[in-house]
């Protein structure tokens, strides 16, 4: 099945990480381990290989992708000697990584994108395109009239972010979205409607790779042990561009409710504490978190909990958009469409109505892909 993987922010740490572990695994420079996808469980004919992926996107940076590939080598985000191993490969995709579209409105500018996925399709005979946002956060905005009134505000004005923008010219081209950030992307009634209209999936919200992952493993624990959580409270130092970005408030804003959610599904209640984001430029792609966690257990005695989590980023993030692209596309034939929320296991904030504990989230995608045909 020839799979196209459009990468939003595809000269991005997240994206050139993604594209190497891409190339590195399918020409046997690596291993597999991150990708879930290659786990027996999650196993599927509908699942396209590695090797049937076609990769390219839309960025407006500058850097050539060989070129952010060893500065991300020389950071220690990606191992030299397999940089060198895919350079001929990664230098031969930066035609295919285009220039963000312009034009006089919003509907045009959409219009434009879809035309540069509909053409990606036919240049490369492929079955379908998984449309992927690992761009920079946005502040959340929202639009809530119908696919009409959205195309008529679009021509008149700067309604949508970016990343509803892209999801409108993702599924107005027929092509699946995922929104990897917690942006808006298609969580917007008209885009919705959009999405049914073509039938074609799309999936989000904000990739599950550090801090929120370990909540959404330990507050089930405390749950299933009937253990009151009263307070908890976490730090995340991050560098490199998200880091950057998040020290924006209205992307800080959006982040941290993403990241909040789980404790208040999993727990049925929200403990007292916040979490907090702070940007530390000298610790570039490494990101460092640290929770204080305190609860009561038997007879009201006091306790509490402590981890440090420290992660590499782009490196955590990557195999998860590969994963997502590949299960995306295969949902898309089976004939799915509108939201995915079996595909919680993978985001922080998922659509739907899901569980939020791990453990949970994997029997959901596990029974999921086993009903497929």
């Amino acid at each position: 099945m020839r799979t196209g993987m459009w990468l939003i922010g595809a000269r991005g740490s997240v994206a050139v990480t993604s594209i190497v572990g891409a190339l590195a695994v399918r020409g046997s420079f690596a291993g597999p381990p991150g990708l879930v996808t290659e786990l027996p469980a999650l196993r599927h004919p509908a699942i396209p290989a590695l090797n049937d992926l076609y990769i390219g996107g839309h960025d407006s940076a500058p850097l050539c992708l060989v070129k952010k590939a060893q500065d991300l080598a020389a950071a220690g985000v990606l191992p030299a000697p397999i940089v060198q191993a895919v350079l001929p490969e990664l230098n031969s995709l930066e035609g295919e990584v285009l220039p963000v579209p312009t034009g006089r409105h919003q509907l045009e500018v959409a219009q434009r994108a879809a035309d540069d996925l509909r053409r990606f399709q036919e240049r490369h005979d492929l079955d379908r395109i998984v449309v992927v946002n690992v761009s920079a956060t946005e502040p959340l905005r929202h639009f809530d009239g119908d696919l009409g009134m959205l195309q008529e505000a679009m021509r008149a004005g700067q309604v949508l972010s970016w990343s509803s923008l892209y999801a409108h010219a993702a599924l107005s081209a027929g092509c699946s979205y995922v929104d990897f950030t917690p942006s808006t992307g298609a969580r917007i009634p008209a885009l919705h409607e959009l999405a049914l209209e073509n039938q074609v999936p799309y999936a989000g919200h904000d990739g599950k790779t550090g801090e929120t992952l370990l909540k959404s493993v330990l507050a089930p624990m405390f749950a299933m042990r009937h253990l009151q959580v009263r307070s908890w409270s976490g730090i995340n130092l991050l560098g490199g561009g998200d880091g950057a970005t998040l020290a924006e408030p209205g992307a800080n804003a959006a982040k941290v409710a993403s990241k909040q959610r789980v404790l208040r599904e999993t727990l049925g209640y929200e403990p007292e504490g916040q979490t907090r984001i702070d940007f530390v430029p000298d610790i570039g792609d490494l990101k460092t978190a640290w929770d204080l966690i305190t609860f009561s257990g038997f007879l009201g005695t006091r306790m509490r909990l402590e981890f440090t989590w420290h992660g590499c980023d782009s490196a955590l993030a990557a195999p998860l958009v590969l994963d997502l692209a590949r299960l995306t596309a295969a949902a898309h034939a089976q004939g799915l469409s509108g939201p995915l929320p079996e595909l919680a296991f993978f985001f922080k904030d998922p659509l739907g109505d899901v569980p939020h504990g791990l453990a949970a989230q994997w029997n959901l995608l596990c029974d999921w892909i086993g009903g497929w045909s």
